[in-house]
């Protein structure tokens, strides 16, 4: 039995959940999907930052110095309409492993005392390997998707990340299937990934959750 999160392995979901995984373009980063306009004193700020962040090459300051910094900007943008939390404990079904440390979750919700309504579940991937932090991702999409269903929310769909803070891989959890972008978005584009984030976070806080 796996005792976290971060123990998940991509080949490990479908068994030990009943979900089915796919890879596609458009699942998450459709054609429709606008870059969102940033200030250029942003913009610079960031990429001092992402600098930074890339020579020290580590997990704690690729987190610190571009992805903190984007959720931020991303809660300011949105008028405080969601919240984000940090290395948040997050213990949703420990006998099925669904339990530990989550780098980062979005949720559809003001309140930044308490977790509630999850809507995207952000992984720093190991090494700068992308794909390691897929498995881990999905488990906390599926365990947010569970701690939403017992509390009564009903999105139809759960969000994930998996970054390097220079690269970002988008998820997507429906029902019982799962979809990875094969695209991947390189933070020189970042307003693409802004973009993205929003139009994830405007189409559901248009439906009543």
């Amino acid at each position: 039995m796996r005792k976290s999160y971060e123990q998940f392995k991509t080949n490990d979901i479908e068994e030990s959940f009943g979900l089915t995984i796919t890879s596609s373009n458009g699942c998450v980063v459709t054609e429709n999907i606008k870059p969102f306009s940033l200030s250029d004193i942003f913009k610079d700020e960031l990429g001092q930052k992402a600098k930074l962040a890339l020579a020290i090459d580590t997990e704690k300051a690729r987190s610190e110095l571009i992805v903190s910094p984007i959720l931020f900007h991303l809660r300011q943008i949105t008028h405080e309409q969601i919240s984000f939390f940090s290395g948040i404990t997050f213990n949703v079904d420990a006998e099925r492993g669904l339990k530990g440390r989550c780098d980062f979750l979005i949720s559809l919700n003001t309140e930044q005392l308490i977790l509630r309504a999850p809507l995207i579940a952000i992984v720093e991937a190991k090494n700068d390997n992308i794909n390691s932090g897929i498995g881990q991702c999905i488990a906390e999409m599926y365990a947010s998707q569970i701690f939403n269903q017992q509390k009564g929310l009903h999105f139809a769909n759960i969000y994930g990340i998996v970054t390097t803070g220079a690269i970002w891989k988008f998820l997507k959890i429906s029902g019982n299937s799962v979809c990875v972008e094969v695209e991947e978005i390189y933070l020189e584009s970042v307003e693409l990934i802004f973009g993205v984030l929003l139009d994830i976070i405007n189409r559901n806080l248009e439906k009543d959750v």
